[in-house]
């Protein structure tokens, strides 16, 4: 819903019957994928983490075994949403969002210049991964997984995870825990295929039954806007006919699941385009894939939810929606 995006229409009397055709095709092919999960994270996805960025958090997310590049790219992103100028009303600081006591013993110089910046990225990022390392040191002997207790002593302190000897049995934490392990799975690159969604179908069909429709921009189809919808209303909508309730606007809906790439596009994928295809802040409009190339979009005022080809220049990839991965996301980021 960012800004006005020109597509390139299609056709609007593309039949119901053509688009079947199309969803059952691709899922046919899909169930040669639906075995596998994301497997291991060896980097970063293209485009998951801004570009300025990326270099720091591929760099320092291998600074120990307990974190990895997603990983930390998740932890930044609840913090802050990769704004450098973040500040908490509890005065935590900057993009890895630092209080400044704790910034006084774990913050360090990364970029070697003298001084130790709690606003700038190249000391704080990372800082963020030498305080993480440093957790994970003092629960190295606790039983079970490493990168998990650290998350919890990040949360509850290292002291309840040695007590409890692991994950300790409070909700925060253990939500904390699954919030950040769920979202780093849409920042990693996979080395196995992205499994299938079980929902978008539905989806599908529910966006399907608003061709047509005027766009409206900041509608959410509610009867006050007349059921019109703008592009990421129009998507919000689709998934929560299936329990999943996605952000308000585009560039936030992009982390609410791991990215495909697009020759392993299925329908119900939402799809993305931005203005800079190295910085996913950027992303201003959103649509729903249906297979062959197409997808179903409100594309802007003036103009009907209808069929729109996804190959256009500022396509920036795709995100293959989860229930949990929607939940991952940080409700700040959300506005």
């Amino acid at each position: 819903m960012r800004k006005v995006w020109l597509g390139v229409s299609v056709a609007f009397g593309v039949s119901f019957s053509l688009v079947a055709l199309l969803v059952i095709g691709t899922y046919m092919v899909a169930a040669d994928l639906a075995g596998g999960g994301s497997g291991t994270t060896v980097g970063l996805a293209k485009g998951a983490v801004p570009a300025a960025y990326q270099p720091l958090v591929q760099k320092w997310g291998n600074l120990c075994p307990a974190i990895n590049p997603a990983l930390l790219a998740a932890q930044l992103y609840q913090e802050s949403g990769w704004n450098a100028k973040a500040q908490s009303p509890a005065n935590a600081k900057g993009i890895a969002q630092f209080i400044p006591a704790t910034w006084a013993s774990h913050g360090v110089d990364g970029d070697k210049d003298g001084d130790r910046d709690i606003w700038d990225p190249q000391d704080a990022i990372p800082s963020a991964a030498a305080y993480d390392c440093s957790l994970a040191k003092y629960v190295k002997d606790v039983p079970g997984d490493l990168t998990h207790n650290m998350l919890a002593s990040y949360n509850a302190g290292a002291y309840a995870v040695i007590k409890y000897s692991g994950v300790p049995p409070y909700r925060e934490t253990q939500n904390y825990v699954k919030t950040i392990t769920t979202l780093a799975k849409s920042f990693a690159a996979p080395v196995q295929k992205v499994r299938p969604s079980q929902q978008s179908a539905a989806a599908i069909y529910f966006a399907q039954k608003q061709l047509g429709k005027p766009y409206l921009w900041g509608g959410d189809g509610t009867p006050e806007d007349g059921g019109r919808f703008d592009c990421s209303g129009l998507t919000k909508a689709a998934y929560k006919t299936v329990g999943i309730d996605l952000p308000r606007v585009a560039n936030d809906q992009w982390n609410a699941g791991p990215h495909p790439k697009r020759d392993e596009l299925l329908p119900g994928d939402l799809v993305f385009f931005a203005y800079d295809l190295d910085d996913p802040r950027s992303i201003h409009h959103v649509g729903i894939y249906v297979g062959g190339g197409q997808m179903i979009n409100a594309p802007y005022t003036g103009a009907v939810i209808r069929y729109d080809k996804i190959d256009t220049p500022d396509y920036i990839g795709a995100t293959r929606v989860t229930k949990d991965g929607a939940k991952a996301l940080p409700t700040a980021n959300s506005a």
